[in-house]
């Protein structure tokens, strides 16, 4: 019996690149497990906000990023390209990688889940989320959430890749990697961490994707085989 490989989708946005490595290793470890895997980024390409985006690091540090604090406040849309020829697969499993941008969904991401590409894609389909940020995760996970199963998605998994270090010197030292592009070791005087996923993401992303593929690769067994069968000695 021939049994079909499962198709998933890896839909995210990322600017530093962080979400892209949690695709790629979560995308690794679904193909070792049999899954045919399609990796895909949204492009950030609304005219309001692009020239904030074209750089890194950013040349204008705290003018960029709290400019972008208002449109987030207001969950705003904006203009997107994602690639028309991978959205068109036939897909088992639909994951989105989604970075929180002042507390909450980033703008590129809620611009996809809201569009008619998406809801014509997730109708039906099984929906994974993860979040890569510093520390406020949940209010970006559950926004994606309820907007994938506004449009018929089923949800069956969610994760959350972490930033090291605590609230204040985690955002310290995302806010000198964003304005220099190096990892530096002090920021205003402050002793930081390293910025960026931490270290063991690649182990959180292993479990994430193992679970996900559990899910997928699990087959129904035919009634005639559910029933012990018992041999008379």
């Amino acid at each position: 019996m021939t049994v079909k490989s499962p198709q998933v989708l890896i839909v995210y946005y990322t600017h530093t690149q962080q979400a892209r490595r949690v695709a790629d290793a979560t995308a690794d470890v679904l193909r070792s497990r049999g899954c045919n895997v399609t990796l895909t980024a949204i492009e950030f390409v609304d005219s309001r906000y692009k020239k904030r985006f074209d750089d890194f690091p950013f040349k204008r540090l705290y003018l960029d990023l709290f400019a972008m604090l208002l449109p987030q406040v207001r969950r705003a849309t904006g203009e997107i390209i994602v690639s028309e020829e991978a959205l068109e697969g036939d897909y088992d499993l639909i994951c989105i990688g989604s970075p929180t941008w002042w507390l909450t969904t980033c703008m590129p991401v809620r611009s996809f889940m809201k569009s008619d590409a998406a809801a014509k894609l997730l109708k039906g389909r099984k929906l994974a989320v993860y979040v890569v940020c510093r520390r406020y995760w949940r209010n970006n996970l559950m926004t994606v959430t309820t907007l994938g199963t506004g449009l018929g998605a089923q949800f069956i998994k969610g994760a959350h890749f972490a930033y090291a270090g605590g609230q204040i010197r985690s955002m310290l030292a995302l806010l000198s990697y964003y304005g220099s592009g190096q990892y530096k070791k002090r920021y205003l005087g402050v002793p930081i961490p390293r910025t960026n996923l931490t270290p063991d993401f690649e182990a959180v992303a292993l479990l994430f994707a193992n679970e996900l593929a559990d899910d997928l690769l699990v087959q129904e067994v035919p009634a005639a085989w559910s029933t012990p069968i018992s041999v008379a000695s």
